[in-house]
Order: structure tokens, then C-alpha cells, then sequence
């Protein structure tokens, strides 16, 4: 395990670009092919910071924030997978991106996939980590966090945990790491979540994750990616730690044996946000992937 300095800084120039008529805020590092750095729930590019610097020199590292999230516009959305769908597309095709690098965790994971299984001319490699590979089943879930999405997916429940509580930045982002944040990394992640309206993307969210069929439009949408990932022979790159939390060992195992042109990468002790817990060995391994599927002219 890389034992450097994990910085709190975040050392990037804010950069904005309008889609859809709301300002989308992104960083941007380097020169060459874009490399694009998708966070989830309940991040930002934020989370990136450590592990960029190592892939500046191979391309265009770009990382946006999410629509309702980081510094990006709070628009009246429902915030719905597809409602992100639109605008990280929409962000693609304003930056006019090709022969893209996707790099992405949580639900940033979902729209890379989504958008790569249906652009994969537009797509060099893909590395990901604690993504949603395919659509999920109680059972395969963790017994703590099946019963964390059954809490936050009950109406009421949901909403009072979420919106009016806090719980997921205040409780289970720090939670769901293995090393404690500092105060300046923890206040990072949560201003943008001061007031409860804000708090809407954190809440819909884990009420899009496919489980047992529903729902049926973000389930059908990934099991449509999931078995394209399976005929796919672009380079992927998998990081996965222990315990882990939505990438268990068993769907390591079925990415193992089910995805092509699949490398591996066990980051050690780790739960959810491994770009926390462990960013130097993952900007190493992601440099050193990102080298070998180089076209042989480069």
C-alpha cells in the first residue's frame, strides 16, 4: 500500500460550462485525450484530488460535478439517473470529448457505462471502482447496506433521514472509509448540502438503484450495459478492497468471469470511498493501466 500524504487541498482552477441552460462546474488538468472522471453519491470532484495528478501527464483530466452537486447549478430537477444522464451527456458533447478515458465510482460508475455501451466508438478504456455493474438483488447485498437503501427508500423514512438529517453526509459518508476525514475535507464535501433543498440529488439517488426490478427504467438501463460490458472488448481496469461494500466478492468474482479485457486491482483495506482510503496506489495502478492500452503509434 502507498504510504504517501493523503492531501486535503484541492489545488484545481473552477471552471464552468453552460448545459441545458444551467452551469455545470468541472476541473481540468493536462493536454491530450480526455480522461473523465465521473464521482457519485454523495460527492464531487473533490474526490478526485489525489488521484489526478498521476494521469496529467497521459491526458486531459477532466472531472465535472454532478448536476445539484459540488459547485454545479441547483436547478428544479428530480434528479431522476436519466435527468444526470442528460446532463453529463450534454457536458460531453459541449466539450466535444472523443476517444474518452472514463474513470468512475458510485453512480458516476452508472452514467460512465450507460454512456460508454452506447458511444463505445467514443471510449479508449473504462476503470472503475464500487460501481453498479448490474442490477442488484437483496441477497447480494451486504446486511448493512440492505438496510440502509430500505431505510432511505421508504417515502417518510427517506426523507427525514436525508433531507432533514443529514445521515448521508453527516453519518454514512464518513462512515463508509476506513481513515477519518479531516475537518477540511469533511466541510469540502458538505457545503454543498447546507440547507435541506438542497439535499434532493442525495435523496433520489439511492432510490434509483436498481434492486429486484425496480426501478424499472434504471433497471432495464443497466442491465442493457451490463450485458453489452459482457460483449465489450474495450480495456477495463477494476478496483475493489476489503470489505468492500457494494462490490462484494461475489460480483468480483462475476466480473472476473463475465467482463472481457478485465484487469484487477485489490487496493487492501477498504470500504465505499476507496479514492479516500487509498488514492496513491489507485492514480499509480490507473497510470500504469492507462500505459498499456496506449495505441502502439502513441
Amino acid at each position: 500500500m502507498s504510504k504517501q500524504e493523503i492531501s486535503t487541498k484541492f489545488p484545481f482552477e473552477s471552471k464552468f460550462i453552460e448545459v441545458y441552460n444551467s452551469k455545470i462546474h468541472y476541473i481540468e488538468e493536462g493536454s491530450g485525450d480526455p480522461i473523465l472522471f465521473l464521482h457519485g453519491n454523495p460527492s464531487s470532484s473533490y474526490i478526485w484530488r489525489n488521484i489526478i495528478p498521476y494521469m496529467t501527464s497521459k491526458g486531459l483530466c477532466i472531472a465535472p460535478d454532478l448536476i445539484g452537486m459540488g459547485k454545479s447549478d441547483k436547478p428544479d430537477l428530480e434528479y431522476s439517473f436519466f435527468d444526470h444522464v442528460k446532463y453529463v451527456e450534454g457536458f460531453i458533447e459541449k466539450k466535444n470529448l472523443r476517444n474518452i478515458t472514463l474513470v468512475i465510482h458510485d453512480w458516476g460508475s452508472a452514467l460512465g457505462f450507460h454512456y460508454a455501451m452506447r458511444n463505445e466508438k467514443n471510449i479508449k478504456g473504462i476503470a472503475f471502482m464500487e460501481g453498479i455493474i448490474k442490477p442488484l438483488t437483496w441477497d447480494l447485498l451486504s446486511e448493512g447496506v440492505a438496510k440502509y437503501f430500505k431505510l432511505v427508500r421508504n417515502p417518510e423514512l427517506g426523507k427525514e433521514l436525508i433531507i432533514n438529517q443529514n445521515i448521508l453526509i453527516e453519518r454514512i459518508l464518513p462512515t463508509t472509509m476506513i481513515r477519518v476525514l479531516t475537518e477540511e475535507e469533511y466541510n469540502f464535501y458538505s457545503s454543498p448540502f447546507k440547507d435541506p433543498a438542497s439535499r434532493k440529488p442525495l435523496l433520489r439517488f439511492p432510490n434509483e438503484v436498481p434492486i429486484e426490478g425496480e426501478p424499472e427504467d434504471v433497471s432495464a438501463a443497466v442491465q442493457s450495459y451490463k450485458e453489452k460490458l459482457k460483449e465489450s472488448n474495450l480495456p477495463k481496469l477494476m478496483f475493489h478492497a476489503n470489505p468492500g461494500s457494494i462490490v462484494t466478492p461475489e460480483l468480483i468474482e462475476w466480473c472476473k468471469k463475465n467482463l472481457p479485457n478485465l484487469t484487477t486491482v485489490d487496493i487492501g483495506p477498504g470500504t465505499h470511498f476507496l479514492q479516500e482510503d487509498n488514492p496513491h496506489l489507485i492514480g499509480e495502478e490507473i497510470a500504469k493501466w492507462y500505459d498499456g492500452i496506449l495505441p502502439e503509434e502513441a
